[in-house]
């Protein structure tokens, strides 16, 4: 990769920044187009305001296309977790005392409170189905995960990829068992959009929900929900504003109860379309293919020199650009992490899910040989010195 493509970047040069993944990076001519609309905003607000209506179905339009829907069924959230936040509201009408909502040991902690929250307004519990590493193929996966549905099973909630192990499940057959079986799902694909491509209908989620600010090079604060229309009259506000009417149920809920509470920056939202064609304009196939060929690389040189096991199969539809390497059982993760840090100014997770250790790499458009090189030599080098007591 040459410098020029690191320059498309606002990223600091005297960090290794391998963790694209946790916040995203907003390629500098998306930045500009942001900050173009911000300055709209400011320039004439009435005028703009006025406005808001046909430019945010343009950028919703857009979004759609890129993810094999229709804008009907998307709505603009700040983030994944407001959009899980929107499917637990909306939930809370189906969720009776003693229902279930089945998810995995592997979801992101911030949606679970989300879960637990409300699950406790309804009486319903919230089950962790165990599903075990390292993962062998999809049927494993989906095997252990379906043993945990019961009569009493309501909703599936799962990570389409998780956080804390980097893994991509198989969630069209868990969406297409639970459709037969009259369970609603509701999948949290925030690391997805981007990393991979998405035929949402196709999908067979009721719920959707993804970032467009992580993988999509989209600014900050920028997310979807979709919803299925045959469950869109479960959607309610978050924050009641000017969408919402007492007398009448609107046609477009995810707009006027999602999107439509007040003066608030927009601007993040309208710079979707241009992440879309900075994306677009790069081939963002063959990007994507280059990306997970070097993290592939990395990860079994890592493993290899350090005689770990990997806890999945080696293979796309199991991790892309976000990956999961695993590293001995006996390492100190905060001694790792802080000598990463300080030795070496490289940035990623070092995660521990149960007992494994799990370098959480991520490799972008942006990310260099190099700097994986610096990666591997460093954890080769001291992973030994980085061991807990026993």
């Amino acid at each position: 990769m040459n410098q020029d493509i690191r320059g498309e970047y606002l990223l600091r040069q005297d960090w290794l920044l391998l963790n694209n993944g946790s916040f995203g990076a907003c390629p500098r001519p998306v930045f500009e187009s942001y900050q173009r609309w911000q300055l709209e905003f400011e320039k004439h607000p009435g005028h703009f305001v006025g406005r808001w209506g046909e430019l945010m179905l343009h950028a919703r339009t857009q979004l759609a296309i890129y993810l094999h829907t229709d804008q009907s069924r998307l709505g603009f959230v700040t983030n994944a977790t407001m959009g899980v936040n929107v499917a637990t509201h909306a939930l809370r009408s189906v969720l009776q005392p003693g229902d279930e909502v089945l998810t995995t040991e592997h979801e992101y902690g911030a949606c679970e409170h989300a879960w637990q929250f409300n699950c406790g307004k309804t009486g319903s519990a919230y089950i962790r189905q165990p599903v075990e590493l390292p993962i062998y193929n999809d049927e494993a996966f989906v095997d252990q995960f379906w043993e945990g549905v019961t009569a009493r099973t309501r909703v599936i909630y799962m990570s389409h990829t998780s956080s804390p192990t980097a893994l991509t499940f198989p969630v069209m057959e868990i969406c297409r068992r639970a459709r037969t079986a009259g369970i609603i799902t509701v999948i949290d694909g925030a690391h997805v959009p981007g990393q991979r491509d998405l035929y949402l209908d196709d999908l067979g989620a009721d719920i959707y929900t993804g970032n467009c600010h992580k993988w999509m090079c989209g600014p900050k604060g920028t997310a979807f929900v979709y919803v299925r229309p045959e469950v869109q009259h479960l959607i309610e506000p978050l924050i009641v504003g000017h969408g919402w009417f007492p007398e009448k149920r609107s046609e477009a809920p995810l707009v006027d109860y999602i999107e439509n509470y007040g003066t608030r920056d927009l601007a993040g939202f309208l710079a979707v379309p241009d992440a879309i064609a900075y994306m677009q304009e790069r081939e963002w196939d063959t990007v994507r293919a280059r990306c997970h060929g070097m993290a592939m690389t990395t990860k079994q040189k890592i493993e290899g020199l350090l005689d770990t096991e990997s806890i999945c199969p080696e293979k796309f539809s199991w991790f892309s650009q976000l990956c999961p390497i695993r590293l001995p059982d006996t390492t100190d993760m905060g001694k790792l992490g802080a000598l990463l840090h300080e030795r070496y100014r490289i940035e990623l997770p070092m995660l521990v899910w149960r007992n494994f250790k799990i370098a959480r790499l991520s490799v972008q458009y942006y990310t260099t040989q190099a700097e994986l090189d610096i990666f591997v030599e460093a954890l080769n080098t001291h992973v030994a010195d980085c061991q807990l007591e026993l």
